[in-house]
């Protein structure tokens, strides 16, 4: 009897255990493009986490936009994003396609922060030599009167009584 009630269990578990949790969608987006449109949207949500009043200036929603762009609604993204994340591995891949992409884009932006960096260093050194020399050559020589004459006159004559 027992073994009899251990074989219906697992019976059961495994009629029960389908791999399709989640029903494919009416319009289903294809791979690539959601891994397009994922992109797009950290994109959008790092623009938000860096710079919050710069989206808010723009009177029109950026997600919408996206969405617009890609030719998707929001409800068929829900249920498309639903349908990939059932599937843990296959999405662990798309975010892992993101976020290459998203470091290839990083790696560029640094590059082109340094270039931009060293430029503004070398303007700076420049500007510098360039003020340095207006500065020796503006700067009037100092004043002199007849009391400094005297004293470096004197010191002159100390010194050289002492040798």
């Amino acid at each position: 009897m027992k073994n009899f009630i251990v074989i219906i269990l697992v019976l059961f578990l495994s009629i029960s255990c389908k791999k399709e949790i989640v029903k494919q969608p009416a319009k289903l987006i294809e791979k690539g493009k959601m891994i397009d449109i994922m992109y797009d949207l950290s994109l959008l949500e790092a623009m938000r986490y860096q710079k919050p009043l710069s989206l808010d200036s723009i009177e029109n929603d950026p997600t919408k936009f996206i969405l617009k762009k890609y030719k998707v609604d929001s409800l068929q993204f829900a249920q498309n994003n639903m349908y990939y994340a059932s599937d843990y591995e296959s999405y662990k891949d798309m975010f892992d396609e993101v976020n290459k992409r998203i470091s290839v884009v990083q790696r560029a932006a640094d590059s082109l922060a340094k270039i931009d960096e060293k430029k503004a260093a070398k303007e700076s050194k420049k500007k510098a030599a360039k003020g340095a020399s207006k500065d020796s050559i503006q700067k009037p020589a100092p004043k002199v009167n007849d009391d400094s004459i005297r004293r470096a006159r004197m010191q002159m004559r100390d010194r050289t009584k002492k040798l």
